[in-house]
């Protein structure tokens, strides 16, 4: 049978004594932990040190940590927290929800380029890494939106619409209290998966070096952030042009990403460390 909708969960959080799990905190730590693994695999089949990536890896997860909140905060609703009627001390509360994936990126490599500098290895190294395993977060994340019942997309009567209490802040004003919503959580995190196998068959089928799978990485995430947000997203965020700040944002990921990937590869052909043919390649190296 088809369901006829997405139920929201009841409930976003757990009490545990004195402790109190939030299933936002519980999506980004799992998918963390999903990414180190996929990580750590990539990086000793490359022959690499792993007390170096657990190096890089410790200050990029903190790095990214406040550059999602500082995003999210300064780019995408900063009205929200320094407003009119604003509660300044909420920057501080994530576990009710609000990382900007874009500005985890952006602190996160300067993390991992000043630790991999000072390890004596190019950035690439750790870029071409994490590629795949930055989208296999990113698709665990998303679930931590649909139990705080936020960041859904538009009205819709499809069967998979995605039910919001009427009673959350989120739900839009004015629309009717059975109104379903385009489930945004769901199709980012499949299109996400999707990115994870795609970028690794490319790696093992190009043995794609030197940024290159990385500079694909931007281009596979910020052309479907971009469609989302184009298309389908609702909530509040920062206008710039009339236009979504994020769909500014995505395309500026998509056009670096082309950018990096093209000059990157001809910069690699011309210095002979980047084979200019599929036929070259010895094929076991970039499985994960």
């Amino acid at each position: 049978m088809v369901p006829a909708s997405i139920p929201s969960p009841g409930i976003s959080s757990i009490h545990l004594g004195f402790f109190t799990l939030h299933f936002y905190a519980l999506c980004i730590l799992v998918g963390i932990g999903l990414a180190i693994w996929l990580t750590t695999r990539r990086w000793r089949q490359r022959g690499q040190d792993p007390d170096v990536l657990w190096d890089i890896v410790f200050w990029a997860v903190i790095a990214g940590i406040i550059g999602a909140r500082a995003y999210h905060v300064l780019i995408t609703d900063p009205k929200g927290y320094f407003g009119p009627g604003a509660d300044p001390t909420a920057v501080f509360r994530i576990w009710e929800g609000g990382l900007g994936i874009m500005g985890a990126v952006l602190f996160g490599a300067g993390a991992a380029w000043f630790v991999s500098r000072r390890n004596g290895l190019p950035l690439s190294v750790f870029a071409d890494c994490v590629a795949p395993a930055l989208l296999l977060a990113q698709a665990c994340g998303r679930w931590g939106n649909w139990f705080n019942q936020e960041l859904f997309g538009k009205p819709t009567t499809l069967p998979w619409g995605l039910e919001i209490s009427p009673s959350s802040p989120n739900f839009p004003a004015g629309l009717p209290a059975d109104t379903l919503f385009h489930p945004t959580f769901l199709y980012e995190s499949l299109w996400n998966l999707l990115g994870v196998v795609v970028l690794l068959a490319l790696d093992r089928r190009f043995q794609l070096r030197h940024g290159r799978l990385f500079a694909l990485y931007m281009v596979y995430y910020g052309f479907g952030r971009l469609m989302i947000e184009l298309f389908l997203r609702v909530d509040p965020a920062l206008m710039i042009g009339g236009v979504r700040v994020h769909v500014w944002t995505s395309l500026a990921i998509v056009v670096a990403g082309l950018v990096i990937f093209v000059v990157v590869g001809r910069r690699g052909r011309r210095d002979g460390t980047e084979p200019a043919a599929p036929a070259a390649q010895a094929a076991p190296d970039a499985t994960a």
